[in-house]
């Protein structure tokens, strides 16, 4: 840990280890809730559908009210992140995840992955123009702050993996050009950019040399390189190739939970000597393990035709979301049975990072519509209860602040500065 960092860590320790076991009067309720109101709250991943905000409904009215409460963001609906549940919950600001089903490495599945992508980038661009008087597309952080103080709620674009890219480099450009500010390199499946997680028996040893000059293109262009998803080697090379800090947009500690999705303290430590951040994700089976738990997702999993090993069958668009409808809504019974991990396990990855790297390099990233969910934050209408638990730990507002937004506002402005640099220098 770095020496200006360790008395205040000392002093959250110490007051996180009264705090863990007391509960919130309900002065320090509404202290909670003063806080969480002036703060910027940004949320780096949440997904969606490429039928977001769609321009015409069926003309049944029972067909037409399921398909608003799927789709339509201006409805309370199925969504964790819709505008009501986002006004509830003052969460004001999300990366929209343009994702992708990884297919094989050639030029078939990467065209479709493409078409597939911009499908997404057309979904978000519809609903901010549908909607500007509600939700303002930032491509920048000055836009994020400025849409805030406007009153207005904020979508940002994120690409979840490299994958849709191929092999144009020219694609990074293409993306940035459409809003988005941050890539991955792997989603679960090794990619012509690296490595990942999953599986465990490498392709490329870490990045690719592929991946070394998207990376490049990425720092030169102002998109944001994201290492959650990558395999050790993958992510740790990284670090060191970017020329600037590195994210992880929804990623915990491992430490805390012993997943491959999680970063280990090598990895948080690299992270965070390079400048980045590590946006603590709120996926229940990736905060807190539960064998009995994950064996019943994966059997609902498998029954569905759904997750690791299905994405490259070919099925149709159409049904894909069928399949992930029907696991969708299969899913509250297996919570009942395997109660989820809930807000103060999510938290404690917090208080590792902050322990292990300090407090500005830990963010927020749920995960919401693609999986994530917790007891007590199990949509953007619950986002309260994250701030009071930071709260009852002892973090101040400015430091709840930092959690929230500030540190990843800060990581990207100075990709921002390094772009813009290089644009001057001809590069």
């Amino acid at each position: 840990m770095r020496p200006a960092e360790m008395s205040s860590a000392f002093l959250l320790l110490a007051t996180a280890a009264v705090a863990q076991s007391e509960a919130l009067t309900a002065e320090q309720l509404a202290a909670a809730d003063a806080i969480h109101a002036r703060v910027l709250t940004l949320d780096t991943h949440k997904d969606i559908d490429p039928k977001l905000a769609p321009d015409q409904v069926p003309a049944d009215p029972a067909t037409a009210a399921e398909f608003r409460a799927r789709f339509d963001p201006a409805v309370r609906g199925k969504c964790q992140v819709d505008f009501p549940k986002m006004r509830e919950g003052a969460y004001d600001c999300a990366f929209f995840i343009v994702y992708t089903a990884q297919r094989k490495l050639d030029d078939a599945g990467f065209a479709r992955a493409l078409a597939e992508a911009n499908a997404k980038f057309d979904a978000i661009e519809r609903m901010a123009k549908k909607h500007a008087d509600t939700i303002g597309l930032a491509t920048s952080p000055d836009q994020v702050e400025r849409l805030h103080r406007d009153g207005k709620l904020i979508a940002c674009i994120g690409i979840e993996n490299g994958y849709p890219m191929g092999t144009d480099l020219a694609n990074i450009g293409r993306f940035h050009a459409r809003g988005a500010r941050y890539m991955g390199i792997t989603h679960n499946g090794h990619t012509q950019l690296g490595d990942s997680h999953t599986p465990a028996e490498g392709m490329h040893g870490g990045l690719s040399e592929l991946g070394r000059r998207a990376l490049a293109e990425m720092n030169r262009v102002g998109i944001m390189v994201d290492v959650s998803h990558a395999a050790k080697t993958t992510m740790l090379q990284a670090v060191a190739a970017s020329k600037t800090p590195v994210i992880a947009s929804h990623s915990g500690a491992r430490a805390v939970n012993d997943h491959t999705r999680n970063l280990d303290d090598e990895q948080l430590r690299a992270l965070a000597d390079k400048g980045g951040v590590v946006q603590c994700v709120a996926l229940a089976d990736f905060v807190k393990s539960n064998s009995a738990r994950s064996a019943a997702v994966a059997a609902w999993q498998k029954e569905c035709g759904v997750g690791r090993g299905a994405e490259d069958d070919g099925v149709p668009e159409v049904e894909r979301e069928r399949r992930w409808q029907k696991f969708r809504d299969g899913m509250p019974a297996i919570d009942q049975r395997h109660p989820k991990a809930n807000v103060r396990d999510f938290v404690d990855h917090i208080d590792h990072v902050v322990r292990t790297v300090g407090i500005d390099h830990v963010g927020i990233g749920s995960d919401f519509d693609g999986g994530g969910g917790i007891d007590g934050w199990n949509d953007a209408s619950e986002s309260r209860n994250v701030t009071r638990e930071l709260v009852r730990r002892g973090y101040t507002e400015a430091q709840i602040g930092k959690i929230w937004s500030g540190n990843l506002l800060r990581v990207w402005r100075q990709v921002e500065q390094h772009a813009a640099e290089s644009a001057r220098a001809g590069r």
